[in-house]
């Protein structure tokens, strides 16, 4: 068994716990504090010392970001301070911590953790997993291997921003019916269809708690779509996979470049809990 920590930061709160990935389980219960008003760099650091310090787990700590990260630096701030453009999170983490810091993008690591041990266990192909809430977040994974970064909450769609479209903020904010909404993810994920041919989309976030509203509503030409199935966990555990796979130092120290992927092949579909519409 190998015990590694990882920590999810998220707007409201940050929440972390050590992770057994060679199952995917929490060996501890999660502890959550409150984000810091304005998530300042320097505030969210104070958080992540205090949850390594709460669990006293040696070894390499895996951290999400909301926001596009390579080798270890905060390239967006779109939901946080733009302080961290540009910031070497890494670095910042590393010192407050005392230990191996590997940061990862939140839907990332979401995908990560729901390929390996979720919804998407025993699947094999073009993975696609979509976070709705505020945004729509993304993670495109092909035989166990994560293209990072993928944003595709942002690509155009209807004259505007998908996500501005089609997030489950949007559903709200435009006093959608499930059926409604789901006429419009259809649509989204119709455009993502022809653009990834994904085998499978999974569906994660807020939403997916409340499959039986929407799932029967989603229209697709020939891809499968379940929900998430790790829920609020999933960022944790993706984190920690992280931090176990993702690895080498950066270049810019004189080594060898992290890589932000987490290699898995897995076995071919058995399409268990599949839908197909």
């Amino acid at each position: 068994m190998s015990a590694i920590l990882g920590i999810d930061i998220g707007g409201s709160g940050i929440k972390g716990a050590p992770v057994d990935t060679t199952t995917g389980k929490l060996l501890e219960d999660r502890h959550r504090i409150p984000t810091p008003e304005g998530a300042h760099p320097e505030a969210v650091k104070d958080v992540v010392a205090e949850l390594a310090r709460h669990f006293g787990v040696d070894g390499p700590i895996g951290v999400t970001f909301p926001g596009i990260v390579q080798h270890g630096r905060t390239l967006s701030a779109a939901n946080v301070d733009k302080a961290w453009i540009g910031l070497d999170a890494d670095a910042l983490f590393t010192q407050a911590t005392g230990q191996a810091v590997h940061l990862i993008n939140d839907a990332d690591a979401a995908g990560l953790a729901e390929a390996r041990f979720g919804a998407g266990a025993g699947v094999n192909g073009t993975v696609l997993v979509l976070t709705f809430g505020t945004g729509i977040g993304s993670a495109l994974i092909h035989n166990g291997v994560l293209v990072p970064n993928t944003e595709l909450g942002h690509l155009w769609l209807r004259d505007k921003e998908a996500e501005g479209w089609a997030s489950d903020r949007a559903r709200e904010r435009d006093d959608l019916n499930w059926k409604q909404w789901s006429k419009r993810v259809s649509t989204y994920l119709q455009h993502l269809e022809l653009l990834f041919s994904p085998d499978l989309f999974i569906i994660g976030g807020g939403v997916s708690k409340k499959a039986d509203k929407w799932q029967e509503h989603i229209k697709l030409e020939r891809s499968t779509l379940v929900p998430a199935k790790l829920l609020n966990e999933a960022g944790i555990i993706g984190a920690a996979m992280m931090a176990q796979e993702g690895g080498a130092e950066p270049e810019k120290k004189g080594e060898s470049a992290k890589k932000p992927t987490a290699s898995r092949t897995v076995p071919k579909p058995d399409g268990k809990g599949a839908k197909k519409k």
